[in-house]
């Protein structure tokens, strides 16, 4: 039973550092951009964008597919810069976890 108990304690620690790294995640920025830095897109570390910045060069409207391609590049580039952090985060938790759960669980 006491294992059990100590099994209870350990999930809501991690559940505790998950917020804890959830909440960093938000106010930390990746930043990516596309067409030679034509458009830079800001996301937080959720994959949220944040802004997107457009240099005027850029825009000609007789060519709005190339700009959505470039905007649509580099928003995907900064979600997957945001997801690398996430799950850079997440390792760096799993790493540093006090425990084996394998030792803990076969005391059952």
């Amino acid at each position: 039973m006491n294992s059990l108990h100590q099994l209870f304690q350990l999930v809501q620690q991690g559940q505790a550092r998950l917020t804890e790294i959830q909440t960093q995640l938000a106010s930390k920025t990746v930043t990516a951009s596309s067409g030679g830095g034509l458009v830079k897109v800001v996301a937080d570390g959720q994959g949220r964008i944040r802004e997107i910045k457009i240099d005027p060069s850029v825009v000609d409207p007789s060519d709005i597919e190339m700009l959505e391609d470039l905007v649509q590049a580099a928003v995907t580039d900064a979600q997957a810069r945001a997801r690398q952090l996430y799950e850079e985060e997440i390792g760096r938790m799993a790493g540093g976890l006090p425990f084996n759960l394998g030792n803990l669980l076969g005391g059952m």
